[in-house]
Formats: structure tokens, C-alpha cells, sequence
């Protein structure tokens, strides 16, 4: 058998750091606060085990146009942008290329200078343009102008004039939601996001479906408006367990609102499943870890950064006008150990 793959975990357990640490610094991202000592100790054990991100190119790569500029407006919000990077990363380095990430915070002037810099640079092949936010993104006019592709990540222009690549989020809440329904429940609760954002908007539509197909009618009592943090989803699900017709089940719009909701189901002393069933979305690492460990559904970040990668570099050796594709990659649903059928009796 071929030897295994050095990958970012094994540099990860060795530093004594986080894979978005490690990512960090085998993207040389700009802007972050990793120290000298801890980028050194991180290049230094990549070098060691062969990881390929640090290796000289292979023979036979070309020199020019192999950089790939990854523009994103924030990193340091969520595990996801730094799954997408690594998407992005791997697939570049697997057709010689290399990928660049800065981080513009939203800043006009700083994503300004940032593309007047990287445009005039002739090792530059395109540019991925992401958001750490599903959303309508308004595109740099200075992308406009450029003759190298661009790509859009987790987001999509008005005019859909660029290929782009975003989560199929209704299809994932209404998996969500079906598995509970298909479980045996039909009083069950959703824990939501803020409403003005287009993930929440979406798996608050696939919840809806979900419900309409089963029969259900849908129930605005039952639905409730977090914040995407732990103790949000406390409070809610302690609030929907307290109603006098609870839910036997709940749908949690992310896994750190799950994780409130388990918390709270345990304060009432409400065994999961037995009791109570739960499903979360994004499937962080901690929803394997929790007890039990958490149903959820797989927000594709890894693939997504993939699929921008290869149709970007496609695009350029081709030499064609973008295809103007418009991806909704499927959100999976992982099945653990957090979902049963409602409980009869007291």
C-alpha cells in the first residue's frame, strides 16, 4: 500500500496547535496574530512529515501564471473560511498552482490596494472572491475590468456574470427537518439564525417544505429567531420545552445552537433521544463529540473551495469566457446518534 498523505491535522497534533492555525500559516495569510516562533515550529514539522503545500514545485510546472488570489472579506469568525481555503489549496497545489489569501475586513480602500497589486502580478492566473457569509455580493469593478477569471465562493453577483459556488441551503434544511419527520415527529421546533441572513432565510424555506410535505401544518410558535451562538440555542430550546405543548423534536439552524439545546434538554432532564430528538447544520467537529453525538447536516465548505479552484484554473488554461455557472452544492445529512422516535406516555 502507497503511504498516507501527510495532512494539516498530523502538523496540527504535532505543533500543539488548530488546523485553522496551521492553515494560517501554510497559506501565509496576511494580518494574523500567529507568532514567529509558532509559524517556524509549523513550517519546520511540514518540512519534516512532506506535507506538499511546503514542498518546491515539481519538476515540470510552469514558473508563470500560478498563483491564484484568494480574496475573501473575513477569516476569523468561523471554522469555514479556513476549510474552504484548504479546498482551494490542495486542488491548486495538485494542478501547480498556489493560492495567496488576504483578508480585506470589509475594507474598500484595503481590498483596493490588495487587487491593484495582485492584478499587475504576471504569475497571476485568476482570483477566487469569497464572503464568509452566504450572500448577494457586489464585485469589485476593478475584477470587472481584469482579463484573468474570476470565481465567486459562498456568494453570487446580481447579474450572475461570474461563475459561482454556494451551499444548497433550502435542500439542507428540508433534509434536516424530513429525517425528524420521518423519525415519527411532527411537533418539531427550529431554532434559527438571524433572519436577514440568506442561510437562515433559506433553511427556514427548506423547514417550511419539509413540513408542507408531511402534512404538517406549519406553526410560528414553534419557531424561533437565535443568534447562531450556544447560549441562543439554551434559551430558545428551554423556552419551547417549557411551552404547553412542546416539540418532541428540534431543528437547530447550526451545532453551537444545538449544543445550547442539548444543554437546556438536560437542565429539564430530558434524555436525548429517548425524550427528545435533535438535528444541527454545519457538522463541526464538535457535533462527534458531544453526547450523543449530534445528527446534522454537512455544510460543504471543503468541496465548495475545490470546485472554485478546479473551474478557475479550467477557465484559464482554456482560454474561454466563463461559463457563468451557478452551483447550489448539496448539504448531506450525517447520521449519529441525537434522533429517535417521540416518546409515548409522561
Amino acid at each position: 500500500m502507497p503511504a498516507r498523505r501527510p495532512t494539516m491535522t498530523d502538523i496540527a497534533k504535532q505543533a500543539g496547535v488548530s488546523q485553522s492555525t496551521v492553515s494560517l500559516v501554510l497559506n501565509d495569510v496576511r494580518g494574523t496574530k500567529v507568532s514567529k516562533a509558532t509559524r517556524e515550529l509549523v513550517l519546520a514539522i511540514a518540512r519534516e512529515i512532506g506535507y506538499p503545500q511546503v514542498r518546491h514545485p515539481r519538476s515540470g510546472a510552469a514558473p508563470q501564471r500560478n498563483l491564484i488570489l484568494y480574496l475573501t472579506d473575513e477569516l476569523a469568525t468561523s471554522p469555514h473560511a479556513m476549510q474552504t481555503i484548504d479546498g482551494a489549496s490542495n486542488l491548486a497545489w495538485e494542478q501547480d498552482c498556489i493560492v495567496s489569501v488576504f483578508a480585506t475586513r470589509s475594507d474598500p480602500a484595503r481590498e483596493a490596494a490588495i487587487l491593484a497589486q495582485m492584478l499587475a502580478n504576471p504569475a497571476l492566473l485568476g482570483v477566487i472572491y469569497a464572503t464568509i457569509f452566504t450572500r448577494r455580493a457586489s464585485v469589485p469593478a476593478a475584477l470587472g475590468a481584469t482579463q484573468v477569471p474570476v470565481v465567486l465562493l459562498n456568494c453570487h453577483a446580481r447579474d450572475h456574470g461570474y461563475p459561482s459556488v454556494v451551499p444548497a441551503e433550502v435542500l439542507g434544511g428540508y433534509a434536516a427537518t424530513m429525517h425528524l419527520v420521518e423519525a415519527g415527529h411532527r411537533r418539531i421546533g427550529l431554532i434559527n439564525g438571524e433572519p436577514w441572513l440568506e442561510a437562515a432565510a433559506e433553511r427556514h424555506k427548506g423547514y417550511r417544505q419539509a413540513l408542507t410535505t408531511a402534512d404538517i401544518p406549519y406553526d410560528p410558535a414553534l419557531v424561533r429567531e437565535g443568534d447562531w451562538q450556544v447560549g441562543s440555542g439554551f434559551a430558545h430550546a428551554l423556552a419551547l420545552l417549557r411551552l404547553p405543548e412542546p416539540p418532541t423534536a428540534l431543528f437547530c439552524a447550526n451545532d453551537l445552537m444545538a449544543i445550547g439545546a442539548i444543554d437546556a434538554a438536560r437542565q429539564l432532564e430530558l434524555d436525548i433521544p429517548g425524550r427528545l430528538s435533535i438535528v444541527g447544520y454545519d457538522d463541526q467537529d464538535m457535533a462527534r463529540y458531544v453526547h450523543p453525538p449530534l445528527t446534522t447536516v454537512l455544510l460543504p465548505n471543503y468541496e465548495m473551495g475545490r470546485w472554485a479552484a478546479e473551474t478557475l484554473i479550467g477557465q484559464a488554461r482554456a482560454g474561454l469566457p466563463a461559463l457563468r455557472q451557478q452551483i447550489k452544492m448539496e448539504c448531506p445529512l450525517v447520521v449519529r446518534e441525537s434522533v429517535a422516535g417521540p416518546a409515548t406516555g409522561p
